[in-house]
């Protein structure tokens, strides 16, 4: 009787912590999201971009719990071109990040510096062009450092921290290692090694792609 009372109360307590049936074996692998070029915006930069009051309509939800691709798309002019169609990713931003790739660069006139998310001193500005009007940006412009998500049963699965650095290993004919890739986890992580699309191409990666953390 005490036994089946035991397990009970373990059914009821395992029931409402879903993370942690969930939580991923190290050896199954990290898949992969390849990020390609987008822009995050701020509350004011969306008003003068597409208009007075106006708000970003989803398109589809991203693997990271609240973030979203949006309908909206920009125009970035650098001082040797431009590219057209870039999307803008929601939510809203306390401040606007354009992520490029290096390639991307080329193509636009800027060295985007590499960076993790959100630190933007001393990068680049942009011109970004909206249906509504154009933002000058003095600064903005980076290239993401590659980095992994992971909610904390994912961080303890692997065996890591919030902040870490560590060397991820990938597969196939043009294997090899990535290192210093930053782990970054939060409640609303979902475990995904993001990589920018120079990266990919150069490993021979696509969305879904499993690769493997190295101790």
């Amino acid at each position: 009787m005490e036994q089946k009372l035991i397990e009970q109360i373990v059914s009821r307590v395992l029931a409402s912590l879903p993370e942690l049936q969930q939580a991923p074996k190290a050896e199954q692998g990290i898949p992969v999201g390849v990020s390609n070029r987008h822009i995050h915006l701020s509350a004011g930069h969306i008003e003068t971009l597409f208009g007075s009051g106006y708000a970003l309509t989803k398109d589809k939800d991203l693997k990271q719990v609240g973030e979203y691709a949006a309908k909206e798309t920009v125009t970035l002019v650098g001082p040797k071109g431009i590219i057209r169609n870039v999307r803008v990713l929601g939510p809203v931003r306390a401040f606007t990040q354009v992520e490029i790739s290096r390639t991307d660069g080329f193509g636009l006139g800027v060295v985007p510096p590499l960076r993790d998310s959100g630190n933007l001193d001393g990068s680049p500005g942009i011109v970004v062009v909206g249906p509504k009007g154009a933002v000058t940006l003095t600064q903005g412009v980076i290239c993401a450092a590659r980095h992994i998500h992971m909610e904390a049963a994912a961080a303890l699965a692997f065996q890591v921290a919030d902040g870490d650095r560590v060397t991820v290993k990938i597969p196939g004919p043009r294997g090899g290692t990535f290192d210093n890739v930053l782990i970054r986890v939060n409640p609303d992580f979902r475990l995904e090694f993001h990589i920018d699309t120079d990266e990919a191409n150069a490993a021979g990666l696509t969305n879904g792609d499993l690769v493997t953390l190295c101790k």
